[in-house]
């Protein structure tokens, strides 16, 4: 089997593409795997490094309001067929599937104009520009979020199937039990794991200080708070001049055992990324949502609605967010261990597993009603 997988931009499309990959290489590693992204991208580094071959095509981002800008980017989307068209007639992909950003919108269409089976995955509630104009093409189109439905054209519902997003394998199989031993955690202790994406979160990292002064030295309770690279020195330098850490709150720069950091919480706050809410619902943990306002067409409000919807967390707009608004929060939750207990079954509902091999399934299927 050859497949051709496209999608880049951002960890949330690349990451799934890679889980996608590993599986197809998992279940028959003679099989082909091919990905296509953009030129000088995230994807264009990271790809090769795990191990699969990658070429480029030229993409560009298609702005809703038409400017000179817009225009460019036909040119440079036409181009990009063409650049796909000639790489699918080189590999000959038995199947591409795409997981969103813009460069997964060329290869895509190439496909379907090639007449090659499609898939297209949608991580977020409220779909990109890109899936919902290739859902009208796409032979299927998985999605994570029942209510992502309601946001797709009319011509694309039956096409329509819940997958989920694939979460990494050990995430899923770690044990709370050595997690929380780790952290030195006594099983009636607290344990609040705070990050704002892999880059952090300014506004995050201004309200946590009143969350910090408060909990500071308090026995019951343990912070990690994870600043992000570029903002940990003025984050510690503005928390050093207002108070001396206690044992119980921890300030990382970047967080390379989060896994452990999931499995050990009680409670997470964070940013309403598309991976990061399937990483919370896949071990069931309750958290506080902070969207972040500058993401493409708003995604993480809905992404995060849609698990305050359910009960499973609480949202506080990055508009609203203070240290006072962001200590309410974490008290109305870890004060009330009913409610506590209640979010956290609420979040492991929600969560999506065996999500690889739905997705490996689906493949198959479209492949062999195509032969």
């Amino acid at each position: 089997m050859r497949v051709l997988i496209t999608g880049g931009g951002t960890g949330g499309h690349i990451n799934p593409a890679l889980a996608i990959a590993q599986k197809v290489k998992n279940e028959n590693p003679s099989d082909h795997v091919l990905y296509v992204g953009s030129k000088n991208s995230l994807e264009s580094e990271l790809v090769p490094k795990e191990g699969f071959e990658f070429k480029a095509v030229t993409a560009k981002y298609f702005k809703r309001k038409f400017t000179l800008d817009n225009i460019k980017t036909l040119f440079a989307s036409a181009k990009g067929v063409i650049e796909s068209v000639k790489i699918i007639n080189e590999f000959k992909p038995n199947i591409v599937v795409g997981t969103g950003g813009y460069v997964s919108g060329p290869v895509v269409f190439a496909a379907h104009l090639k007449r090659i089976p499609t898939m297209i995955l949608e991580q977020n509630v409220f779909p990109g520009i890109t899936n919902r104009l290739l859902s009208r093409f796409a032979d299927v189109v998985g999605i994570s979020f029942e209510e992502a439905k309601k946001y797709f054209p009319q011509n694309a519902q039956e096409k329509l199937i819940m997958v989920g997003n694939p979460v990494r394998k050990d995430i899923i199989t770690i044990d709370r039990r050595k997690s929380r031993t780790k952290y030195n955690l006594k099983p009636d202790d607290v344990f609040i794991y705070s990050f704002g994406g892999s880059g952090g979160q300014i506004s995050l990292n201004e309200a946590i200080i009143d969350v910090i002064k408060k909990y500071n030295g308090k026995q019951n309770v343990k912070i990690l708070h994870v600043t992000g690279k570029m903002h940990y020195d003025a984050f510690m330098e503005e928390l050093n001049r207002n108070i001396k850490l206690e044992k119980n709150i921890e300030i990382k720069d970047y967080m390379y055992e989060a896994p452990s950091a999931l499995s050990a919480s009680d409670v997470v706050i964070g940013s309403a990324g598309a991976i990061t809410i399937a990483e919370i619902t896949a071990i069931g943990v309750p958290s506080i949502l902070i969207p972040k306002t500058y993401t493409a067409e708003n995604h993480q409000e809905y992404n995060a609605r849609a698990l305050e919807k359910e009960g499973a967390a609480l949202v506080i707009l990055e508009k609203d967010l203070n240290g006072r608004t962001l200590l309410k929060s974490i008290e109305e939750v870890i004060e009330n261990k009913s409610r506590l207990n209640t979010m956290a079954l609420n979040s492991k509902r929600l969560g999506n597993f065996d999500v690889e091999n739905k997705i490996y399934a689906t493949m198959m299927a479209l492949i062999n009603a195509h032969k």
